[in-house]
């Protein structure tokens, strides 16, 4: 007896050795993280809220940039960078694309960098100059925070290719309930609606999971995403808002993964009622537990393949102000309206034409032959979300906030309903007036915003089709 217990302990063991090299010849995913505290430690101008009368006076949480890189069983290699920051613009997407591609050969259709939105981080160079009284010194702060971020972010990419080790990707889905379309429910009527069951206006609470795995079994990193703006709290703290609050909760039940959140298409969501560091928690907590829903529902595996693609989709303007008009709004009763109308004139009497076309970057990732995400610059309304997955599936994820964020991005029905006479006073912000918060040279984007978006988003899919046949 005790022979043939002895021998089939030996063909149990023999077993699950062959096994685990069975499983280690198998094509298989690497993924490598890394992480880098950029809480400013001057005090900047916090980005976002207009109404804000001075810099940052404290932090209530760390702010953070966390990457996440993927290599695929061919050795082509993505990394995704999620930022607590309103939105990288421009000038720190081209920098750090050029820095990535010399130190690391990676091209912009394998680089993702994405902005929670919080609004209770810095202003950063180039963006939202004419919402604040900056002066020089404050500037020369902006300027040299945005430089060291710059290479925060390269440095932090590098570790996560250093990373890169075996590992399992899957992808899973939850839901969350907390956004509100802003545009149709007044927020002081909120909590009744709510009670009500009354809320009114398109919504996507889809929250989207992306799972990676050690080879044993322990949770190395997850991205996760929600459509809603991240702006719960408008204090004068660091803060990466409702995100913040569920990337620690993740961290908190997973000490040893890198909780990783971006923004879906939430530039008309909010999360309301709002105002109160409570709200923020509770809704952050309601985002991880969703989360932490789809992990337990054993998320699909995906297959080592990774393909990746980019759009630079060319936008055009609506029409430029004349001379006239913005010498008018040089005594607007706000404060903005005057810096943006007042600049735009010493940049025109200078002879400095205005950009009447604007580089939108889309980007088309697909994991594993089956799991879709597109990517949109600027902030896009929930329209896109919908639209998306309509068109190219359920195993569609759609995000925004993403390598560039210059402008709200309307669809059509938006950018209508945004042009007077509003047929909603509160109507008139996400298709118009927020071209002017971002400081560009017209009321709106032109009428083929959604046109030139669609056709970008489908020469992008079409593209991983072709390189996938």
């Amino acid at each position: 007896m005790n022979f043939l217990r002895a021998r089939l302990v030996w063909i149990l063991v023999v077993a699950c050795f062959a096994g685990s090299l069975l499983a280690a010849d198998q094509p298989q995913w690497k993924a490598g993280t890394a992480r880098a505290n950029i809480t400013p430690t001057q005090p900047l101008w916090m980005a976002g809220f207009a109404s804000r009368t001075n810099p940052a006076t404290g932090k209530y949480m760390e702010l953070w940039i966390k990457a996440l890189a993927l290599e695929d069983a061919r050795g082509h290699r993505a990394v995704i960078l999620t930022g607590d920051v309103l939105g990288f613009p421009q000038s720190i997407y081209q920098h750090t694309c050029a820095s990535l591609k010399e130190k690391f050969a990676l091209e912009p259709d394998q680089i993702l960098l994405s902005a929670s939105h919080t609004h209770s981080g810095p202003v950063l160079r180039g963006a939202l100059y004419d919402i604040y009284p900056l002066d020089d010194t404050q500037i020369s702060l902006i300027e040299k925070y945005s430089a060291d971020l710059e290479g925060k972010i390269v440095e932090t990419v590098g570790k996560a290719l250093a990373d890169v080790a075996p590992a399992r990707l899957a992808a899973g889905q939850g839901a969350a309930g907390f956004a509100v379309n802003r545009r149709n429910n007044l927020e002081p009527s909120v909590p009744k609606l709510i009670e009500e069951g009354a809320l009114k206006g398109p919504v996507d609470h889809s929250v989207p999971v992306l799972a990676v795995y050690l080879p044993d079994g322990k949770l190395k990193a997850v991205l996760f995403g929600y459509a809603c703006h991240n702006t719960v709290l408008d204090f004068y703290q660091w803060s990466g808002d409702y995100a913040g609050f569920a990337q620690l909760a993740l961290e908190k039940s997973h000490p040893e993964a890198n909780a990783m959140f971006f923004i879906g298409c939430g530039a008309d969501q909010n999360a309301l009622p709002r105002h109160q560091i409570e709200l923020a928690e509770r809704y952050g907590n309601m985002l991880a537990a969703a989360v932490e829903e789809a992990l337990l529902a054993a998320p699909r595996t995906l297959s080592p393949e990774l393909r990746t693609t980019i759009e630079m989709v060319t936008l055009h303007l609506g029409p430029a102000p004349t001379g006239a008009e913005l010498q008018a709004l040089t005594a607007d009763k706000t404060p903005m309206t005057r810096r943006w109308a007042t600049r735009l004139l010493a940049e025109e009497k200078a002879g400095k034409p205005f950009v009447r076309d604007y580089p939108f970057p889309l980007q088309a990732w697909q994991f594993g032959g089956q799991q879709l995400l597109i990517t949109l610059g600027g902030e896009p309304v929930v329209d896109w979300a919908l639209k998306f997955k309509q068109e190219f599936g359920p195993q569609t994820w759609v995000a925004g906030y993403c390598n560039d964020v210059m402008n709200y991005i309307p669809s059509l029905r938006v950018l209508n309903e945004d042009k007077p006479p509003l047929a909603q006073p509160r109507w008139g912000y996400e298709g118009s007036l927020a071209t002017m918060v971002y400081g560009l040279p017209a009321s709106r984007w032109a009428d083929d915003v959604e046109d030139l978006v669609n056709v970008g988003a489908r020469r992008a899919v079409e593209r991983l089709q072709t390189t996938a046949n």
